[in-house]
């Protein structure tokens, strides 16, 4: 594959990592290549795009026929394509591209249960998971992995599915009409249950034939629960050669060692198809692992696809909404980060202070992780409103007390410094988080909140300039996932009484702020990049 490597190299990311002795000659009859992506989140057209990355595959099997394009989950939901086509869109564009092998992520399950085992029949490469269990029938509701042959070699990929689904899609979703749990991701405070599930599946593969083996797992790394991490899966498994990871949008690669102290590859390759990743096997059973930044071009069938599936819904999205007269900040625009999820910001007061004009309610918590895109100046469309609030959340609103109010705002500042989908961005109360105090929040096994165990990070919480009272019962408003559904394992609303239910989506509640109580217009109130400091860290 010498020319098409010199073809390409001004393409790939320069640093590379190879496993074993040094680099032999390419025999263009025996290379294996995997093309890998994970979180694409809708992002069809987004940097190189899943035409760019179908004319990657394409590009790879001019070279030779040992080509396989897997995916790691989080594809079909994110932005309106997803969300109005509840994923049956973008499953259609990754059939066109050629997809081989995928796995649901936590974001798979967002358009209900029922919906996602009706995409499982339409994703032509099939959805596996391990780990993901139906406790009615104490069997995987998935095939586990999948094995392929490349000439003379089998090569096996076992998918994982982070335990974390429980918590970050919609809790009810794995539950029945009791809430009792009735799926399963072999989750526990330890780990070994999610280790022993997946170690059952890579030895079924290694029985069958596989010379090499790759979990595909929407697992992650910095800001994921620790021994459900992509590194802790390796370090506790044998039998694995890498792992193709997802869940926590970094781009990396690294070598990390077994049980037995043999070298597992771990990459994964950030979100929005900002790089693919490409794994390769050679002749010597090395392995070598890169980041492509750009392809050569866009497939034209699969631009074809593209283009239909996004028709259908141009004229509604197309809708103007609004004018925002600013640009309503969720990123640090000096650094690009996102800081909805671990400081206040402009469009974190923005939402909340729409929920509480529109739910007409004493307390709004909104979920950072339920915010997915900044605002920026100039006419908004629908498209815009559903690019930055993709999930559908329904608003809710119900009676709680300060405690429970409490507990929520300290469990949401539970991993600062590091991010949260938790975190909770206010209206209707202040409060600051000492980020000396270590966290002292419970979880039982699932991640759900349990109780505060010792000192408290989340103090000087002040509703409408007064101290919160911890016995007094507020009206508090929000969306559905977090006030009913204990969504990021907000359980300390479990019981509480509604007062408002699923009248307004979180959309629709911001669009009606706009309309009718900003007179279409976001102005200066929402310039400020870190808010108007609600939220205060020490």
């Amino acid at each position: 594959m010498k020319n098409f490597w010199k073809k390409t190299s001004l393409l790939l990311v320069t640093t590379a990592m190879t496993l074993s002795a040094p680099l032999l000659a390419w025999a263009l009859e025996h290379d294996i290549v995997i093309l890998h992506t994970n979180d694409i989140h809708c992002g069809v057209n987004d940097n190189i795009g899943f035409a760019g990355l179908a004319q990657l595959k394409k590009d790879a099997l001019a070279q030779t026929p040992n080509v396989a394009l897997v995916d790691a989950g989080d594809a079909i939901q994110g932005a309106p394509l997803g969300k109005l086509s509840t994923g049956e869109a973008v499953v259609n564009i990754m059939n066109a591209v050629g997809y081989d092998f995928c796995i649901p992520g936590n974001h798979e399950f967002d358009y209900g249960m029922a919906r996602f085992l009706e995409l499982v029949p339409q994703q032509q490469a099939g959805y596996y998971s391990a780990n993901f269990m139906d406790l009615r029938t104490k069997k995987q509701v998935l095939p586990g992995y999948k094995l392929m042959e490349f000439e003379d070699k089998k090569v096996a990929f076992v998918g994982a599915t982070t335990p974390e689904a429980l918590t970050t899609s919609t809790p009810t979703f794995f539950q029945d009409a009791q809430g009792k749990y009735i799926y399963s991701f072999c989750e526990d405070t330890s780990g070994k249950k999610l280790y022993k599930q997946l170690q059952k599946n890579i030895n079924a593969a290694r029985k069958q034939g596989a010379d090499y083996v790759f979990i595909v797992g929407h697992l992650g790394m910095d800001g994921t629960t620790p021994q459900w991490s992509s590194e802790n899966i390796a370090k506790h498994t044998t039998g694995v050669d890498g792992i193709i990871d997802g869940h926590s949008h970094e781009r990396y690669e690294r070598v990390v060692q077994n049980k037995k102290g043999k070298d597992v590859l771990l990459a994964q390759t950030g979100t929005k198809l900002k790089t693919v990743g490409q794994l390769v096997i050679t002749p010597a059973g090395k392995l070598e692992t890169k980041l492509i930044t750009a392809a050569n071009g866009k497939d034209a069938e699969v631009q074809k696809v593209i283009a239909r599936e996004m028709d259908i819904y141009a004229p509604l999205l197309a809708q103007p909404v609004g004018e925002a007269l600013v640009q309503v900040h969720s990123n640090d625009p000096k650094t690009g980060e996102r800081i909805v999820r671990n400081h206040g910001c402009a469009l974190g007061d923005f939402v909340a202070d729409a929920y509480k004009a529109v739910l007409d309610c004493d307390i709004v918590l909104v979920n950072g992780g339920s915010i997915r895109n900044e605002l920026q100046a100039g006419v908004l469309t629908y498209n815009d409103i559903l690019e930055a609030f993709p999930f559908g959340n329904m608003c809710t609103v119900l009676e709680a007390s300060g405690q429970q109010v409490l507990d929520a705002l300290e469990m949401g500042a539970m991993s600062y410094p590091e991010e949260s989908g938790g975190f909770m961005q206010v209206a209707g109360l202040s409060y600051t988080i000492d980020s000396s105090v270590p966290s002292s929040v419970m979880l039982d096994e699932k991640g759900n909140f349990v109780k505060v165990a010792g000192a408290r990070r989340v103090v000087d919480v002040m509703v409408d300039g007064k101290p919160l009272d911890v016995n007094k019962i507020y009206s508090v408003g929000g969306n559905g996932y977090i006030l009913k559904s204990a969504g990021d394992g907000m359980t300390m609303f479990r019981g509480a009484k509604l007062l408002q239910d699923a009248k307004i989506s979180d959309a629709d509640a911001i669009m009606e702020y706009i309309q009718n109580h900003l007179n279409a217009q976001i102005g200066d109130k929402y310039a400020n990049v870190y808010g108007d400091g609600r939220i205060t860290i020490k």
